[in-house]
């Protein structure tokens, strides 16, 4: 049996996968995805570079979120996937992470003054409209502080990580002792655009999610940050993906704010 729902959309936000917005998609998304030492990288940046208000941007299910409440960080958590909110609420020290159900923008009047904004995982991939980027960097810069940090993963494009995607299927042992299975097929490359299909199936349910991809170079990357106020610091190599994904260590030059008109115009 083949599951679909109808996602609630958020006025002016596009609709994010099923994958994050389905509630019975969401609801397993850590069990199906449980290895998380992505993450750590962004814990040790957040202690070197000294920061303590942290904005989270499309913090799905808030695993970073809670990781830094817990240390004492002040976080903003914002995802357009309302399933995905529901389920990083309910997370020990989920009470200590401010939720906002949208993207970027919906924090533009929120006066964060935020010392560092991420966004991890496929995040920064998922803009793949290049007026939804520019509109969402624009938000982003409207969240820091002069001086404020912008840190972000990228998988590199050389690396053509989709040739290795869906070879097989994989078997995850959910927390109630159910099987799930799941795969991913990659069903068009139309460079620079990737698309995939996942699948879970949990006893007679099937899951289904449709996403694509937008590949950024590192030079690509760097002038569209410039345009928005930014200066790239630092590339550094993914440390859990090491060759494959760039981290992006950004910070917003002080006294270099760009007005929204300047941004969008470029």
């Amino acid at each position: 049996m083949r599951h679909r729902v109808t996602v609630r959309s958020v006025p002016g936000v596009r609709e994010p996968d099923q994958l994050f917005a389905d509630p019975c998609w969401a609801i397993h998304y850590d069990a199906l995805d449980p290895d998380r030492s992505d993450l750590d990288a962004y814990v040790a940046l957040v202690d070197e570079l000294g920061v303590r208000r942290v904005v989270d941007v499309g913090c799905g299910t808030g695993s970073l979120a809670v990781l830094l409440a817990v240390r004492g960080c002040d976080v903003v958590g914002v995802d357009p996937a309302g399933a995905s909110l529901d389920v990083a609420r309910t997370k020990p020290y989920g009470d200590r992470v401010r939720w906002v159900h949208g993207d970027a923008t919906a924090l533009e009047d929120m006066s964060l003054a935020a010392d560092l904004v991420v966004m991890t995982g496929n995040v920064a991939q998922v803009f793949i409209d290049d007026e939804d980027w520019h509109r969402t960097l624009d938000a982003v810069r409207t969240c820091l502080r002069p001086g404020g940090w912008f840190v972000f993963e990228t998988r590199r494009p050389e690396d053509r990580a989709w040739e290795r995607w869906g070879h097989q299927a994989d078997t995850v042992v959910l927390p109630d002792g159910r099987t799930a299975v799941v795969s991913m097929t990659v069903t068009e490359v139309a460079w620079p655009w990737v698309s995939f299909e996942s699948v879970a199936s949990i006893g007679d349910q099937v899951l289904t999610s449709t996403s694509t991809l937008r590949f950024r170079g590192p030079g690509e990357l760097t002038d569209d940050l410039a345009h928005h106020g930014f200066e790239v610091v630092e590339v550094r190599d993914a440390p859990d993906r090491p060759g494959r994904e760039y981290v992006v260590v950004a910070r917003l030059r002080v006294g270099g704010a760009v007005s929204r008109a300047t941004a969008d115009g470029r």
